[in-house]
């Protein structure tokens, strides 16, 4: 693993390391495996195989931002749990200080959080990831995201500063577009929500242009013969994600403040609100 000391060598193997993975972590390459220590027990990356993987950093424990987010994964669990996704948590605290912060966010609110958070005490994962910040003035990670597939393939990676939270409901949005092109071969358009016309993809040889062109597909609105829309698959889960009140959908900013302190909903119906009148 790798160490944080004075030692110049080691400092400089770890600048190495994480520069690059900066460089070389991208988009569909495979998510670097790892085994740690976190608030669920000694978990594999790999072991995931077969599900989505939400991985994301936070700056540190017992911070409000940080608590903000983890009530805001915690309230919409079950929609990620729907989507076959799993939710895994990132940080340099120590595991004592991850339980002790997940106990008091317990006791203050009634809020269980459900799933692991890693104790990265070693930067490890920030570095196999990219995490830590180049300058050497922020020894923190910033609020990283990696969504990864059921392949462990990398297909969507989301940096915020540590001054903002992220938006849940945005992640929801973006696992849903990607669950949609990687099972229908299909696009989502800009401002695309679940149940929007989705992306025909362009036409690869000039006979398909002539073909799409000429004679499209009765079933598609095309613009021109490269830019066509084609209707919603149907029973995609997206059609029921609450979403927040920015985007013109269902739920209401109270539902992540603690108005309610149940813990993770036992549900849907508990989430999933109406049009407000």
């Amino acid at each position: 693993m790798i160490s944080r000391n004075n030692s110049n060598s080691d400092t400089n193997f770890t600048d190495a390391i994480i520069e690059r993975n900066r460089q070389c972590l991208t988009i569909g390459r495979i998510a670097p495996d790892f085994t740690a220590i976190t608030t669920s027990g000694t978990v594999t990356l790999s072991q995931y195989r077969g599900k989505w993987v939400l991985l994301f950093s936070h700056p540190g424990d017992f911070t409000p931002i940080c608590t903000s987010e983890f009530i805001a994964f915690t309230m919409l669990y079950p929609e990620f749990v729907k989507r076959n996704v799993q939710l895994l948590g990132v940080s340099i605290d120590s595991n004592p200080a991850h339980i002790g912060w997940f106990y008091d966010i317990l006791q203050n609110t009634g809020i269980k959080i459900p799933f692991p958070l890693i104790a990265d005490r070693d930067a490890n994962v920030a570095a196999l990831y990219g995490m830590v910040n180049p300058d050497r003035i922020y020894e923190q990670s910033v609020r990283d995201v990696f969504i990864i597939d059921t392949n462990q393939r990398i297909r969507a990676i989301l940096t915020y500063p540590a001054t903002n939270g992220r938006n849940m409901y945005e992640l929801l949005r973006l696992i849903d577009a990607l669950q949609l092109s990687t099972e229908y071969n299909v696009g989502t358009p800009a401002n695309w929500m679940p149940g929007d016309p989705v992306i025909i993809p362009a036409p690869r040889t000039f006979e398909e242009a002539v073909q799409r062109g000429t004679n499209p597909n009765p079933d598609w609105n095309c613009m021109n013969w490269y830019t066509c829309y084609g209707p919603y698959p149907g029973d995609a889960i997206g059609e029921t994600v609450p979403m927040s009140p920015g985007m013109g959908q269902r739920g209401t900013a109270g539902d992540l403040q603690g108005g309610e302190t149940s813990g993770v909903p036992e549900s849907d119906e508990t989430i999933i609100h109406q049009q407000p009148e």
